[in-house]
C-alpha cells in the first residue's frame, strides 16, 4: 500500500491509496465520521479494475492528517480485536 498526498490544505487532504479497494477505503470512511472534526470524508474509484481510490477529508479546522492519522488507530485497534476473537473461535 502507498499514500500519495495530492492536495493539502489547512482542513482539506486529498490522497490516493495504491493497492487498495472498496474494503480498506469504505472501513476508514466510516472510522473518519465516527470523528466529530470530520465535515467531509470520502472517496471514489474512476475504474474498479484499475482504478485508484482518492480520498478527500475535510475538517472543522482540525489538522486533517492527524484525524486520518486517529482513526486509521482506532481501526487497527478493531482489526486487533477480531483477530483475537477469531482466534478463540478454534
Amino acid at each position: 500500500m502507498e499514500i500519495k498526498v495530492l492536495e493539502e490544505k489547512k482542513s482539506r487532504l486529498v490522497f490516493e491509496i495504491k493497492g487498495e479497494g472498496h474494503t480498506l477505503c469504505r472501513a476508514l470512511q466510516k472510522e473518519l465520521w465516527n470523528d466529530s472534526h470530520i465535515k467531509a470524508a470520502g472517496y471514489n474509484i474512476d475504474h474498479p479494475l484499475v482504478g485508484v481510490p482518492k480520498f478527500v477529508v475535510e475538517t472543522d479546522g482540525a489538522d486533517p492528517r492527524k484525524t486520518v492519522s486517529a482513526a486509521i488507530k482506532r481501526l487497527q485497534k478493531q482489526t486487533d480485536k477480531f483477530k483475537d476473537a477469531a482466534k478463540k473461535l478454534k
